[in-house]
């Protein structure tokens, strides 16, 4: 495989969604009973971070709100301001209908509009080229079938069914289908920072060219 150096910088809609985040984040804190001190204290951060974060000036990563959502005795949802009641919990294979762009395949393996998104990607051989990907957020795959190719960084990984990997956006990366077959995989990103566009999947269209 041949590196690039290029990257892929995130779209502004990412950045759209955070102020109606951060006063989600500032009112459970205060319906919680608790400071800024207090809280920025049991989650691990300073004051003027959690701060920030509140006032949509920095992007919460998953692993925050995580952290705020169980100390604030909450869900990730309620922190994003998602009205659970109106999504369906569970995703039947039959509704699962696939999209196919430039070679790839996605289907969609859970509920639209979450802070994460699932799909199930089945990724061509040899359709994506040297594109490198950075973007806030983090992603997790897992591969079903076939062997995937993976750069972390300087790093090249070849990952087999079953193996699986969990890596900050910001750090370059890239897949690619190491069989003519192409490969399968189960595909997790923190939606609030990574618009599609920016992920590592599929090629990229005239408009996502940095």
């Amino acid at each position: 495989m041949n590196p690039s150096e290029g990257t892929h910088p995130p779209e502004p809609a990412a950045e759209a969604e955070l102020p109606a985040v951060a006063p989600q984040l500032r009112a459970l804190r205060r319906r919680a009973a608790l400071t800024l001190e207090a809280a920025a204290r049991a989650a691990g951060l300073s004051p003027a971070h959690l701060s920030r974060l509140e006032t949509g000036r920095r992007q919460p990563s998953l692993p925050m709100l995580l952290a705020l959502a169980r100390i604030y005795g909450t869900t990730v949802s309620e922190l994003l301001g998602e009205t659970v009641a109106e999504r369906d919990a569970v995703l039947r294979a039959d509704d699962m209908e696939p999209t196919r762009a430039g070679g790839w395949t996605y289907r969609q393996a859970g509920a639209p509009g979450r802070g994460m998104q699932a799909l199930r990607v089945h990724v061509p051989y040899g359709s994506q080229g040297d594109i490198v990907r950075v973007h806030p957020g983090e992603e997790w795959l897992y591969v079903l079938k076939g062997r995937l190719r993976l750069r972390l960084g300087d790093t090249a990984h070849l990952l087999a069914p079953g193996d699986s990997a969990h890596f900050d956006s910001l750090t370059p990366h890239r897949i690619a289908a190491a069989d003519q077959d192409g490969a399968d995989l189960l595909f997790v990103h923190t939606l609030l920072q990574s618009p599609t566009a920016a992920l590592c999947l599929g090629p990229i269209t005239p408009g996502d060219a940095p």
